[in-house]
């Protein structure tokens, strides 16, 4: 990569987002690395590759389970129990002494988990009945995905409460704030589309109905945080790849509402997947994310397939207040000083993306460390 020069853009500049004041523009997505026991209790091996990726204006946790129930992936991270909340605290202590803020994003999968996962081996639960295709990674390894149990309407006030309870713990774990995973087509998404919720209960059939539960569980999490300007939310209109998930039947009608909706909790930002979740930047001619961003009032957080010359693009444009870079993060800690350099990226193979140990996760060296 050639040298750029910066001086038309802020995008490595310090901003104030929401509560935050964040040291640049670029954020770390959440990137699910499957290498936290099935306690879900974060180590010293989570605080180090957090710590080592601090100089990032904001951090997102990889996806972590709100709940026993929540969980759809063997050797992924919780945040619903003291022990859980213990090793939070030694990453969010270690990304701080290096003068980092980090969020932890709050995961429920809904449909797209296995008995094996599940509390007492039960079915995983969704709106409705509906399959899901593909497998999920268990301890037994890959599993093909069940038809999930339609949540009955008495059970979904607790839905809400584990939000509640995961926004509480994290906030005891010392995070800056929190991400409302209502993305990816897990359970937030589940609800919102009219392709998985086929429900004729207050929590389905119309736009109102099928936003319901994600407006209630902003509600509760941002009761917890003292207001909307420590929390931010994301969203994937058009991503499908999630258990091969359809859209929903008209995406510019049920969130341009949902998104009208969040403006008066005052969001610390909206995240958004630009295009489908790490395979493509393409969107559906009926779609226009642009007339979508339009209708969010606060901060916008871009993501998906972002190079370092569309993140420049987009700030000179004035597109988005801050830019996410997932995959770069895996193999280059040090990715802001690369970025503002111009120095050439490290690339990781996708063997070293989910599970195993320190190999792939935090050996990468920084250009001042292979320097030497």
């Amino acid at each position: 990569m050639t040298q750029t020069t910066h001086a038309d853009t802020d995008l490595f500049d310090p901003v104030r987002i929401g509560d935050w004041r964040l040291a640049n523009r670029i954020v770390m997505a959440p990137l699910t690395r499957c290498r936290v026991a099935n306690d879900g209790v974060p180590g010293p091996l989570q605080a180090l590759y957090y710590a080592q990726r601090a100089s990032a204006g904001l951090l997102i946790t990889e996806a972590t389970n709100i709940s026993p129930q929540g969980r759809g992936y063997a050797f992924t991270p919780g945040i619903f129990n003291a022990e859980q909340v213990a090793g939070w605290r030694h990453v969010t202590d270690a990304v701080h002494e290096k003068q980092g803020k980090i969020v932890c994003q709050l995961w429920h999968v809904g449909r797209y988990s296995h008995p094996s996962l599940q509390p007492g081996g039960g079915l995983p639960v969704a709106p409705s009945a509906i399959a899901p295709e593909g497998e999920t990674f268990t301890e037994e390894g890959l599993l093909p995905v069940p038809t999930p149990r339609a949540l009955e309407i008495s059970e979904i006030p607790g839905i809400v409460e584990q939000y509640r309870h995961a926004a509480e713990c994290a906030k005891q774990a010392g995070f800056d704030g929190v991400e409302i995973h209502a993305a990816n087509c897990y359970l937030l998404d589940q609800f919102i589309r009219d392709s998985t919720n086929q429900r004729t209960d207050q929590y389905g059939g119309s736009i109102e109905n099928r936003t319901r539960l994600v407006l209630e569980v902003t509600e509760a999490v941002t009761s917890v945080w003292g207001g909307g300007s420590r929390v931010g939310i994301r969203l994937s209109p058009v991503t499908p790849n999630t258990g091969n998930t359809p859209l929903d039947s008209d995406v510019m009608a049920t969130y341009g509402y949902l998104v009208e909706k969040l403006n008066p909790f005052n969001l610390a930002y909206m995240h958004f997947v630009e295009g489908a979740t790490g395979m493509s930047r393409d969107v559906p001619e009926s779609v226009s994310l642009e007339q979508l961003r339009a209708l969010y009032k606060g901060p916008y957080m871009a993501n998906n397939g972002y190079t370092p010359e569309l993140a420049l693009e987009q700030r000179r444009n004035g597109k988005a207040e801050l830019i996410c870079f997932g995959r770069p993060f895996i193999a280059n800690p040090d990715l802001v000083d690369r970025l503002k350099t111009g120095a050439e990226l490290a690339e990781a193979s996708k063997e070293t993306w989910y599970g195993g140990g320190e190999h792939g996760y935090t050996d990468w060296p920084t250009l001042a460390q292979k320097a030497k």
